[in-house]
């Protein structure tokens, strides 16, 4: 378990690695825009082409606030922050979400403004050769950016490569105004500015709203929580896999729960080897860390307890919205019965589902008395 603590290290390392590079990338990228098209629209007298230069200079704020981002989440954990500082990264991608809305809002006020007081543009064969190569030098950045967010699951890298694809979009569509009026003499350049100062604040609210929903803590991926079940029941002794919880302290940072079925007649020490075997193949396939494995015991030798399973589970299921059972024990000698079940959040009264069941069950068996817990649809 060791060696995998010590890779699962190496791996955060290189994702540092890689994060800091495409960053620096997007710097140097992003200032040399902001002086070749800051000098050209002003020589032009292009709105749409200063409002792309001040564009990419927020590109380049992106880029070192993902580098700071990074920085300040790769601290190590200490008393205060025992998880370490991964969640700051979330912070960082909110951040640049909310530098694109004010680069959209910002852009749509001057473009409204050009509207109402038109001015017109020159444009010369230089001027559009510096746009159209802006136009390819930003799709190829963000394309790149956006890859290598996807790469190392870097959400503030993911948000600076689609800054610079609306980048090149605007630069595009700068470009297209350009045809219009050198061809029909008409000016779109405003009209065009509102277009896509619009779709820029949509496009900043759905990565912020993103972002502050990985905050807020989201559902474990369907896909991860079946593959992670499936590895814990590789094991022969494990009859089950239920109530997965998985906490994320950033990007790739998990600490994990799961509770298993085994066998009544596992001991103490069977258990221990089981579980710390799962801890260190979870973390080995998965690079998650199992905090804690909880035990369900398993009937294994009583058809009479078999016969009370299949009537509990027929009780339960009778609601629809129950999705799940698991955790069934019947305890004879001191008269109880141990009964976990999972409610959809379709269900609207969960507590008179509650109540129904447990009343059902105990007028079936009324010399036991009742373990039983509605457990949250926390994973698939």
């Amino acid at each position: 378990m060791e060696k995998d603590i010590i890779e699962a290290k190496a791996g955060a390392l290189d994702r540092s690695k890689l994060v800091f590079k495409t960053s620096i990338v997007g710097i140097v990228v992003n200032v040399l825009l902001v002086g070749f098209k800051a000098l050209v629209g002003l020589a032009s007298n292009s709105i749409a082409i200063i409002l792309d230069a001040v564009n990419n200079l927020s590109d380049a704020m992106s880029s070192v606030i993902t580098i700071v981002g990074m920085k300040l989440a790769g601290k190590p954990a200490n008393k205060k922050h025992p998880m370490g500082y991964g969640r700051i990264e979330y912070l960082t991608s909110a951040i640049i979400s909310v530098i694109i809305l004010y680069a959209g809002a910002t852009s749509l006020e001057s473009s409204i403004k050009h509207i109402i007081k038109p001015e017109t543009a020159d444009y010369s064969k230089t001027t559009l050769i510096i746009v159209a190569v802006a136009v390819v030098v930003k799709l190829l950045l963000g394309l790149y950016v956006k890859k290598q967010g996807d790469k190392v699951n870097s959400d503030a890298l993911v948000a600076s490569g689609k800054d610079a694809l609306f980048d090149s979009v605007i630069s595009l569509s700068t470009l297209v105004a350009a045809g219009v009026y050198l061809i029909w003499g008409v000016s779109l350049e405003a009209y065009l500015g509102v277009i896509i100062s619009v779709i820029i604040i949509k496009s900043g609210f759905e990565m912020l709203g993103e972002t502050l929903s990985k905050i807020l803590g989201e559902r474990v991926d369907p896909e991860l929580s079946k593959q992670i079940k499936d590895a814990v029941c590789s094991f022969d002794e494990v009859k089950g896999a239920y109530d997965l919880t998985m906490n994320n302290y950033g990007p790739d940072s998990y600490l994990a729960s799961i509770h298993i079925e085994v066998p009544d007649t596992l001991t103490a020490a069977d258990i221990d080897r089981l579980t710390r075997q799962i801890q260190a193949k979870i973390l080995a396939d998965f690079n998650i860390y199992i905090t804690g494995v909880g035990i369900y015991s398993v009937n294994t030798t009583d058809d009479e307890i078999r016969q009370i399973q299949n009537t509990v589970d027929g009780i339960i299921l009778s609601h629809e919205n129950v999705i799940q059972i698991h955790g069934f024990y019947v305890d004879k000698a001191n008269k109880m019965i141990s009964v976990d079940f999972v409610l959809s959040f379709d269900e609207t009264s969960p507590d008179a589902v509650y109540a129904d069941i447990a009343k059902r069950i105990g007028e079936a068996y009324p010399d036991y008395s009742l373990n039983l817990a509605m457990d949250t649809d926390i994973s698939d």
